[in-house]
């Protein structure tokens, strides 16, 4: 009778034992759900658990896409810098081009002037007509150059200046007043623009 009382109250107890052991074991889907409540529950364990995924760059690797970048922006430079010189190049190329055709289409006219007075010479005798006929070319010829910036060196009792005078001769026993002074040109200078292009040649008093 004894015996058969702790059979069974042995048999409760591994009953109970595996219920326990049952109660324990779960399915992944539980587990997997669990984890995530947990993982709300407490974000930052989550975030210790896991390796940081940003990690510095390289130094060597920022160093050559810097290293690329200064190239690119230099190469950009450079090629600017061609088209820059090679439109300055044109840009002269024409300036000087176009000048000469300016002076040619000043001059030009007064060719034409200087063919019809030698037309009418040959019809003429008269010096004073000739004569009256150049001076009307030479005062349209001085408006041609003064037009293209061209202007002629003033020498009369002027004090000699070497910045536009070009002396060539000394004229002694002038007096005082004359000693320094332009006594006579000899060659008419000119400047373009406010610049001597050929000086005046003149006699000095001494």
């Amino acid at each position: 009778m004894n015996e058969k009382k702790i059979n069974i109250e042995g048999e409760d107890e591994v009953k109970q034992q595996a219920e326990t052991s049952e109660e324990k074991i779960t399915d992944p889907e539980t587990a997997e759900t669990e984890k995530a409540e947990e993982a709300e529950e407490n974000p930052q364990a989550e975030e210790a658990e896991q390796p940081a995924e940003a990690e510095e760059k390289d130094p060597l690797e920022a160093a050559q896409e810097e290293i690329a970048k200064l190239k690119e922006q230099m190469l950009y430079k450079a090629a600017e810098f061609d088209n820059y010189r090679k439109r300055t190049i044109k840009e002269k190329a024409d300036l000087l081009l176009n000048g000469a055709k300016k002076t040619v289409l000043a001059v030009l006219p007064v060719m034409d002037d200087m063919e019809r007075a030698i037309a009418e010479g040959k019809k003429t005798d008269d010096p004073e007509v000739i004569r009256q006929g150049m001076e009307l070319i030479y005062q349209k010829f001085i408006k041609a150059l003064e037009g293209l910036g061209v202007k002629a060196i003033d020498t009369k009792d002027q004090d000699f200046n070497v910045d536009m005078h070009e002396a060539i001769a000394m004229v002694p026993g002038m007096g005082d007043d004359k000693k320094g002074k332009v006594i006579d040109c000899v060659l008419t200078g000119y400047t373009l623009n406010d610049e001597v292009i050929r000086y005046a040649k003149v006699a000095v008093g001494q």
